[in-house]
């Protein structure tokens, strides 16, 4: 710098408070509150400190602490308009939930409610009752109960089942679901001790039965549910498993992961090849959990169903009060599970549900409209489940194809749209738009072209 060296500068940058004395901040401290446009002021004095040092001249400061008090009080959380073709998009929330879900969801947060009272008795009541019904007759299980999610789950059933114990499990089984979670670790933090049996692809009930010893107190099978053996493989039935476990006097927990819900009306396409907690049920295992969130299409939980003395037990153990689900969970899977009791309501009403269903040429037709509507072209593509389930299965799907370069700019609208890029495309899948956002989608493109 030449007569304005980086000392100058520094020395004429103006107090915090001689800063918020500007009446141009004024209406910014009435909305925001003064210790917020305080911080901003920091964050933007700071800012300007660093460039000066750097050489750079400063700009508007009072527009700067503006800019810092906004972003800061901005909703970071936003609704985002899923283009990818993935059902059950981790990233991007899982499962979005059914009107009647939210109904119940809302109804709930409104005021007070019975979370943990029981109204015929005046009494203390216990959160778990609320879905008990709904679980059981869709399940067929003795009891049931809910906490905040799958791996959650079968944390609780080791610590209260097998701490201190061995529990059994093929090595072929021991997945890493997502964000880098492990069995292996999900295991070791329940207490419990890990005897790894079989290989990688091969694994049978002799395998098993030579593992069990008197410190043996669980046999745990682990859907593969986010990857699949192919060619030179085997991994014995349920069934077998739960001979040996009454042989033994075992539990066996089976872990569905994804799971489904609901009777052959519902298991329907790729939904039909994923194992139910029924079946599982059916077939020998005494406890067995599965995810709210993925398949079945509710919000975030984790359930354990099966034997009532053994979800007693979970019930009872210290964890589960650190691992319970809050009561905007439980209303809003207890909408969703009502769904279920009426197939046909939830084929229709469960987003998930109705866009694994839904058939291509309707998907063809809502890509068609979008195309329409954007200047782009339809090009046919292959949709996805996600969310770790069903990862073979493939679903004709059509997108609208628009030019690469709107990628960001999309993403960064109101609301966002984040779609997939291929071959020097952008490519916004519609098998997961829903009618109503079609409008919405093309109404951020013609945003993100000004």
């Amino acid at each position: 710098m030449s007569e304005a060296t980086p000392a100058n500068a520094l020395r004429d940058l103006p107090s915090i408070d001689r800063l918020l004395a500007d009446e141009r901040l004024s209406e910014t401290v009435a909305r925001y509150g003064r210790p917020a446009v305080v911080d901003a002021a920091r964050r933007a004095l700071d800012r300007a400190r660093e460039e000066l040092r750097a050489g750079f001249p400063v700009e508007d400061l009072v527009a700067r602490v503006e800019q810092e008090t906004e972003a800061a009080a901005s909703m970071r959380l936003s609704r985002v308009l899923n283009a990818t073709g993935i059902v059950v998009h981790t990233n991007l929330g899982r499962a979005p939930l059914a009107n009647a879900a939210l109904s119940r969801v809302e109804e709930v947060a409104r005021g007070y409610s019975n979370l943990e009272f029981d109204l015929a008795a005046g009494s203390r009541g216990s959160r778990q009752d609320h879905l008990a019904a709904h679980l059981r007759a869709l399940t067929g299980a003795e009891a049931a109960l809910v906490v905040n999610n799958n791996a959650a789950a079968v944390l609780l059933a080791l610590a209260a089942l097998a701490e201190g114990r061995e529990v059994v499990v093929s090595r072929g089984e021991l997945v890493e679901i997502g964000d880098g979670f492990r069995i292996p670790d999900v295991l070791a933090r329940s207490g419990a001790r890990l005897v790894e049996v079989g290989t990688t692809n091969r694994t049978r009930v002799a395998d098993y039965e030579r593992a069990v010893s008197d410190d043996t107190a669980v046999l745990l099978r682990v859907h593969q549910s986010n990857f699949r053996i192919v060619g030179f493989a085997e991994q014995p039935e349920l069934r077998e498993l739960a001979r040996l476990a009454e042989r033994r006097g075992l539990v066996l927990v089976d872990d569905l992961g994804s799971g489904a819900l609901g009777d052959g009306r519902l298991r329907t396409g790729p939904y039909a090849e994923e194992p139910s907690a029924r079946d599982s049920l059916a077939a020998g295992a005494h406890l067995v959990s599965f995810s709210g969130d993925k398949l079945l299409g509710g919000p975030q939980a984790g359930i354990v169903v099966g034997r009532a003395d053994l979800i007693e037990r979970l019930r009872r153990h210290p964890l589960q009060r650190a691992l319970r689900a809050d009561k905007l969970t439980l209303a809003g899977l207890e909408g969703t599970l009502a769904l279920y009791r009426n197939p046909e309501r939830a084929l229709a009403e469960i987003p998930v549900l109705r866009m694994l269903a839904e058939p291509a040429p309707v998907v063809e037709r809502r890509a068609e409209r979008l195309a329409g509507l954007t200047g782009g072209t339809v090009e046919p593509t292959t949709a996805r489940v996600g969310g770790g389930a069903l990862p073979l299965a493939e679903l004709d799907s059509f997108a609208c194809a628009l030019e690469e370069e709107l990628t960001a700019p999309l993403r960064a609208g109101t609301p966002p749209v984040v779609g997939i890029v291929r071959d020097g495309k952008l490519l916004l899948d519609c098998r997961t738009l829903t009618d109503l956002e079609v409008e919405e989608a093309a109404a951020a493109v013609a945003a993100a072209r000004e």
